[in-house]
């Protein structure tokens, strides 16, 4: 692990590799080790780089009750300035790809490719605005326990094995419930970003779990079709796809940046 400080905070990164620089973007509630095998597998042809975003992880806590993508995008420019690092192939899970494509607007002239890993590019409709309010409220009150027994459900595919649920589980456990608490409003916040992707001018790639229930197959199909690129679907997979199939996942990586 490695520590910068950018836009007044103190951030941690791990980092594998050299040449062109991928940025892996965790997402909710994680950190940086959901992309350990990325890491390990695309190190060959990548500087691999996966920051633990602001308050989560490693990094400095945050004090501020909203968090947006906006501002965990921003986050990203001013860790690449520090490190000197121009454009990257930016590769987000879930939240990650919330970020990802708030960082695909605001500062498109930093990306050299963008993958989108069981993500969405819609807004929460009011079912799911609510639920974020009510999970806020539910973590509050009882804690990130609770959080991880009503997400790990829905994370991972049936079939996962016991050390999947067991590595997704301590990621949980160990994010502050205040980080919890601002992203789950920051996340609540952010707008349709569909119209982004057909507007980028970089090689943009859709892969999804088979079985994920939180960002389903259609709406990568959708991203896929708005952005004009590949999609693919990851078998016996769910939500965190990284770590169900890590090979199937670098092989659409690969393929993507070639």
């Amino acid at each position: 692990m490695s520590a910068i400080t950018a836009n007044g905070h103190t951030f941690f990164y791990r980092e594998q590799g050299t040449g062109d620089v991928a940025l892996f973007v965790h997402g909710f509630p994680l950190d940086s080790t959901m992309w350990l095998e990325q890491l390990r597998d695309l190190s060959d042809i990548r500087r691999c780089i996966a920051p633990d975003l602001r308050g989560f992880g490693w990094s400095a806590p945050s004090v501020r009750p909203v968090v947006t993508m906006e501002d965990h995008a921003d986050d990203l420019v001013a860790m690449l300035d520090a490190l000197a690092v121009d454009r990257v192939d930016l590769v987000g899970l879930s939240m990650g790809g919330y970020v990802g494509l708030a960082f695909a607007e605001r500062h498109p002239d930093r990306l050299r490719s963008l993958a989108l890993v069981d993500t969405k590019s819609v807004e929460d409709g009011a079912d799911a605005k609510a639920g974020r309010i009510a999970a806020a409220e539910r973590v509050a009150a009882e804690g990130r326990e609770a959080l991880a027994h009503d997400m790990l459900g829905v994370l991972v595919a049936d079939s996962a094995s016991a050390w999947v649920r067991a590595r997704v589980r301590t990621m949980i456990e160990a994010t502050p419930v205040e980080t919890i608490v601002a992203a789950l409003e920051g996340m609540r916040l952010r707008p349709d970003r569909t119209s982004v992707l057909a507007g980028l001018e970089v090689p943009v790639g859709v892969i999804v779990g088979e079985h994920d229930v939180l960002s389903p197959v259609a709406d990568a199909d959708h991203m896929a079709v708005s952005a004009g690129g590949p999609l693919t679907v990851v078998p016996d997979a769910g939500h965190m796809a990284p770590i169900e199939s890590p090979a199937a996942v670098a092989d659409a990586l690969r393929s993507l940046w070639a």
